[in-house]
Formats: structure tokens, C-alpha cells, sequence
């Protein structure tokens, strides 16, 4: 039986790395008809400027499983990032992100195995912000003035932060959850209620109240600034974190920093009845046809997908042979070399040649 998946490739260096990743997923013998939807710029240019048109939401409500590369997301204007609309469309409200050292690859540290659980649909990236100098920002201005709040200067821009018993108290069970369906130790819930008592507040009551739940799973808490100390001191110290949205998505490229870096963090976002697998780094648009960047992120995806559809073989084997192969340092891209300028560092598509023929060979 053959699955189908989406698959979106993106942009920038998003269609080199998703072919390369998508070789390298059927070489494993398992069978996928892959959907293709492309979303993002181009999408916006096609189709009335769009960049998330609902035929991709429709493609992945009906598949339920869908392989995504990078989007590139304009800093300041144009549109709205494609990644926050499919996590609010979809509902997918829990972001993963392992991050786990490997051999081969730079770092500091030994034997670090984290994994981030971040809230994906409201906080900071709720989307609800007014611009400056419009008539609904002068509104909220005067609102919150007349409600007792310190008037804020008229050349303010805001953005409100939302948080809520119901999706803190999903993302936090999700996370002992995951304790428990994956042999893991331990929860630690990440804040600033200290400051933010009444929204980060809610969270970690939240949070407080479902650990009590999970009796028999350790779990803690610490402030967001105080973890980011930690991490980079003794990360061995930590299991589970999870967070709101904003500091998942700084602590999470802080843990991948330890580990060695992006080119090889995986993250998942999941909801209910749907799952969307995508690297962590970005499209590196400048790189953009030129066969020159990392694709394991997205492979470490795909072996992430496979374990996630039932093929536990399949998924053990793409890490296995990623694995190996980053160990081994030959066939890999410039940015896991010593220096960035080693002739001997391969290409994209060559990475995946490397990784079909570690496949093959068993």
C-alpha cells in the first residue's frame, strides 16, 4: 500500500533540499505518492497573492501528513508567514524539535539529547498587531488609557500577546505525553511569570496543575532567561521543555546551537488529525540553485515522518544512515566540514547519492 503525503517544497533552497530529502525517503522501499503544493512567493505571485492558498490546507487536511521545506518569510512587510498561517489553519498546535548531538558534528558538548515542545498557535505569534499611525491603533491607545493602563505615546506599534488555559493546558499535556510515549524522564515547563504574571502566569499554572496529573514523571520549571544560561552550561541537565510560542522558537535554535547547528535540526508540527514535518533553518535564498546546502535537516524529517506513519524500520534506517554518514565527514556539505572553504565538501544532491547508497548497501 502506498501513503500519501504532501509535499511542499518552498523556496529558495527549499526545492533542492526537498528532492534530495524525497530521494533519499523512497530509497527506503517504503511507497509514497507524493502530492506536490507549492506555497509561498511564487505561490503569491500565481495566485492573486496568496502565498497559502487553500488548495495546500486542503491537500494536508486530506493526507494528514505533509513534508515541508523552507518558506521564505519577508522581514517587516509583504505577507504573513506561511508557516504561522498552516500551524493556525491546521491547528497544529504542538512544534518538536529535537535537538541531538551527533558524531561528526562540532560542538561543545557530549551526549546532549533535548527536545523542545513549543506552543504554536497563540502568544506573541497570535497574529494580532495594529500598525502604527492608523485609526485602530489610535483606538486601543485611548481604550487602554480609559481603562486605567499608562497612556502609551500616539507613534506606538503593538502587538498583543495571548495566552489561554485551554491551549496551555493542550501543549502541556501533549508534553508529558510525549514522556511517556517515547521513554523520556522528565517535563520542564519554561516562563516569565515572574514579570508576566498574568499570561505567562496562566501558563504555568496550567502547566502546574496537569504535572500533578503525571505523578510519576519529574517535572520542574525555570524562567526563560534563566534556561537559556543553563542550556549553554549544562544542558545534560534538561529533557522536555516546554514553552509558549516566542521562547520555543528562540530556546529551540539555542539548544540546535549547542548540538552543532541547524543544517541537521529536525521539527515537526502536529495537531489532532494532521502532522506537518520541516527543518528548522531557513531558504537561504542567496544559495538557490546552486547545489551547495545541507538537506539533513529535511532528511532527519523524513526519517521522523516514517516513524510517524508506522515504518519504525524505514525512519531507524534514514537516521541510521545520516547518522553514519555525517560520522564518517566525507560525503557531506561545506557547513559541516572543519572549514566552511574544504574542497573536499560535497553538494546537495550528492549528499543524497551518499545516503541512497548507505541505504542500499544495509
Amino acid at each position: 500500500m502506498a501513503y500519501t503525503i504532501t509535499l511542499i517544497p518552498g523556496d529558495g533552497t527549499g526545492p533542492e533540499i526537498a528532492t534530495a530529502t524525497r530521494r533519499a525517503i523512497d530509497a527506503t522501499g517504503i511507497a509514497i505518492d507524493w502530492e506536490i503544493q507549492n506555497a509561498g512567493a511564487e505561490a503569491a505571485e500565481k495566485e492573486g497573492g496568496n502565498p497559502l492558498p487553500q488548495r495546500v490546507i486542503d491537500s494536508i487536511t486530506r493526507n494528514k501528513v505533509a513534508l515541508k521545506g523552507p518558506i521564505t518569510t519577508p522581514i517587516g512587510k509583504g505577507f504573513r508567514s506561511v508557516n504561522v498561517g498552516l500551524r493556525q489553519a491546521l491547528s497544529l498546535y504542538a512544534n518538536v524539535r529535537p535537538c541531538k548531538t551527533h558524531k561528526g558534528v562540532r560542538s561543545k558538548f557530549e551526549n546532549v539529547d533535548l527536545v523542545i515542545v513549543r506552543e504554536n498557535t497563540e502568544g506573541m505569534y497570535s497574529g494580532i498587531e495594529f500598525d502604527i499611525d492608523t485609526p485602530e491603533t489610535a483606538e486601543l491607545i485611548a481604550t487602554m488609557h480609559r481603562l486605567g493602563r499608562p497612556r502609551l505615546r500616539d507613534d506606538a506599534a503593538i502587538s498583543i500577546k495571548v495566552i489561554t488555559r485551554y491551549a496551555s493546558e493542550r501543549i502541556a499535556r501533549f508534553a508529558f505525553e510525549y514522556v511517556r510515549r517515547n521513554g523520556r524522564r522528565k517535563v520542564t515547563a519554561v516562563h516569565k511569570a515572574n514579570i508576566m504574571k498574568f499570561s505567562d502566569g496562566l501558563f504555568l499554572d496550567t502547566a502546574n496543575s496537569v504535572a500533578q496529573q503525571f505523578s510519576d514523571i519529574e517535572y520542574e520549571d525555570r524562567i526563560v532567561d534563566n534556561i537559556c544560561m543553563q542550556l549553554v552550561q549544562k544542558p545534560e541537565l534538561y529533557d522536555i521543555l516546554v514553552m509558549p510560542n516566542l521562547y520555543g522558537d528562540i530556546v529551540s535554535d539555542l539548544a540546535a546551537g549547542i548540538v552543532g547547528g541547524l543544517g541537521i535540526a529536525p521539527g515537526i508540527n502536529i495537531g489532532e488529525d494532521g502532522a506537518v514535518f520541516e527543518p528548522i533553518h531557513g531558504s537561504a535564498p542567496k544559495y538557490a540553485g546552486q547545489n551547495k546546502v545541507n538537506p539533513m535537516a529535511l532528511m532527519f524529517c523524513g526519517a521522523l515522518m516514517l516513524r510517524h506513519i508506522g515504518e519504525i524500520d524505514a525512519g531507524n534506517r534514514l537516521e541510521t544512515a545520516l547518522t553514519d554518514i555525517i560520522a564518517e565527514g566525507k560525503h557531506v556539505t561545506y557547513d559541516m566540514k572543519p572549514r566552511p572553504d574544504d574542497p573536499t565538501a560535497v553538494g546537495t544532491a550528492q549528499v543524497a547519492d551518499a545516503v541512497i547508497e548507505r541505504l542500499q548497501r544495509g
